[in-house]
């Protein structure tokens, strides 16, 4: 059993599941278990956590209906006794989402980037994406009356806000795109160049949206930290953006996600002086406790963007020269979405690969990265078990290295790291490391009261092929996959946060709601009847930043 989140040494022994949870094993000998697993020689893990991904919700079903190409090359996941017909690619439907979420022995995930707007078309979405456990976070970064109250500077009223929309959306967390410079995008065509320029109409900077809901995300004691998506995104030189943005956190928590997109070096219009700057801002990180990150690996194929991040879907559409499609979403966010390809003959390309795995590689502490692709912006979730194989052998990287082109060496460390993961590494940064960042207590770990989500390996001395094809995966106790196949299961639950907050600033959003939304304020907080099978993760009992 691999279980770092308990301490527990790497070492044989039994697991015992009763009503969905993990118990200690009985006192008395004669108790007898009405079904066995016998994982004699195998490997146990904890069920995967993908904390940052995209599943669900309007740019989602704008990219399959962009990408019918796919559904044609694709192979579909088929009908049996016990699944539905889907369509794959990197945008599956629904149905292929969770199952192929399942096979890959993972048994929670979120999204990362909902418009509030739209939550309730997201629930009827993830309700029907099978198996998994899921949540998804809400996008704040550009919400006007947000923006609003930083610049008023009304921190109660921000505070109230914050909660009251992840209660009427149904969410888990709050999530900032590109703070300010989607605002900018939709009203002029324009970006945040810095997160101190000044947001039109509204007086307030990226910096300041930052700090803000960052400290009020930690007032709240939210189980997940504010989730930042950096300005800048994608652009030779963003690192220096990356750093400022962690400075102004002012010491309040904060995760970056897809940290390697935020990563670059070089000049904007030169794209021959891009180069990696991880191993700055790992300094940084490693000095900073209140700072965690996921990675947004990039890895070699076709893929689909969609990010909440508007200008640069069109930043994207004019480097790739592909179709594209850009979207509003009234007083609260955009979308951009473009089909990119990554190739290992391009000297971006491999970079961004390599970026991706030094921070990895670099990272002191496992507990404060977590694997992702952003799927499927970086790559599909699918990629997970190549990416493992990477980490945990430096051949395979150096492979790579042999054929991309020579000037990745030049402008990287990747090539000199000799760090190899270990499987307690790669539990951590799977399992462990996200369940502990999203405050889900019985998730990521083996221990009594756990979440009884197991995944079970047959070694193989080919780790991608390994963590390819789980031998078993229990979700709520149940035996979900056998050897690849999808068995019986119940639907997943729906993780939300139901934050308390002052009643008394109910009135004033709702007046400005109804002078500026298309809808009527009453119409738009999600019926709980929307939620289906849900649970309220609580609160953090502390906001000391180790406790979360």
């Amino acid at each position: 059993m691999v279980d770092p989140a308990n301490r527990r040494p790497v070492a044989s022994g039994d697991l015992w599941i009763e009503n969905g949870r993990i118990i200690p094993a009985p006192s008395d000998p004669h108790i007898v278990a009405d079904r066995t697993l016998d994982a004699t020689g195998m490997i146990v893990m904890p069920g995967g956590v993908d904390m940052h991904c995209h599943i669900a919700g309007p740019k989602v079903n704008a990219a399959r209906k962009m990408r019918p190409e796919e559904k044609r090359t694709s192979p579909p996941v088929v009908r049996t006794a016990h699944t539905r017909s889907g369509t794959t690619g990197s945008v599956p439907s629904t149905f292929a989402t969770g199952y192929l979420y399942a096979g890959l022995g993972y048994t929670t995930a979120f999204d990362a980037a909902v418009p509030p707007l739209a939550a309730r078309h997201v629930h009827e979405e993830l309700h029907d994406t099978p198996i998994i456990d899921k949540g998804f976070y809400v996008l704040m970064g550009n919400n006007h009356y947000i923006l609003r109250q930083v610049a008023a500077n009304e921190p109660e009223r921000l505070k109230a806000y914050i909660a009251w929309l992840l209660n009427a959306a149904g969410g888990y967390a709050a999530k900032l795109v590109n703070p300010g410079g989607v605002e900018v995008w939709k009203t002029t065509g324009g970006n945040a160049g810095s997160i101190d320029d000044p947001i039109a109409h509204f007086n307030v900077a990226p910096r300041q949206i930052i700090r803000e809901v960052a400290r009020t995300v930690q007032e709240l004691r939210l189980p997940h930290r504010v989730h930042i998506h950096c300005n800048n995104l994608g652009i030779p030189g963003n690192w220096q953006t990356t750093l400022q943005t962690m400075q102004a956190l002012e010491g309040h928590q904060g995760h970056l996600t897809h940290i390697q997109f935020h990563s670059y070096g070089g000049d904007p219009d030169d794209q021959r002086t891009f180069c990696s700057q991880v191993p700055q801002l790992v300094d940084y990180i490693n000095g900073h406790d209140n700072l965690t990150v996921d990675v947004g690996q990039v890895m070699f194929g076709d893929t689909t963007s969609m990010t909440g991040d508007g200008p640069l879907g069109y930043f994207l559409h004019q480097i790739f020269g592909r179709k594209w499609f850009s979207s509003d979403t009234e007083m609260e966010a955009g979308c951009g979405i473009v089909p990119i390809e990554y190739k290992d003959k391009s000297l971006v390309h491999a970079l961004q690969w390599a970026i991706g795995l030094e921070w990895y590689l670099l990272m002191q502490d496992p507990w404060r990265v977590a694997m992702s692709t952003d799927h499927p912006n970086g790559g599909s979730f699918l990629a997970y078990p190549e990416i493992i194989a990477l980490l945990m052998d430096r051949g395979l990287r150096q492979d790579v290295l042999n054929r991309v082109p020579a000037g990745v060496r030049e402008r990287c460390t990747l090539g000199d790291i000799t760090r190899e993961y270990t499987l307690e590494e790669i539990a951590i940064i799977t399992r462990a490391a996200p369940a502990r960042m999203l405050g889900l207590t019985r998730k990521g770990h083996l221990g009594p009261g756990a979440d009884a989500d197991v995944t079970i390996y047959q070694p193989n001395d080919d780790k991608q092929r390994m963590f390819e094809l789980p031998r078993y995966v229990i979700h709520a106790g149940e035996v979900v996959v056998d050897d690849g196949q999808i068995l019986p299961h119940r639907d997943g639950r729906l993780l939300h946060v139901a934050p308390t907050f002052d009643a008394e600033c109910v009135p004033d959003i709702q007046k400005w709601f109804e002078a500026s939304y298309s809808i009527q304020f009453r119409n738009y907080p999600v019926d709980p009847s929307y939620l289906h099978e849900n649970e309220v993760v609580p609160s953090n009992e502390s906001s000391d930043p180790a406790s979360n």
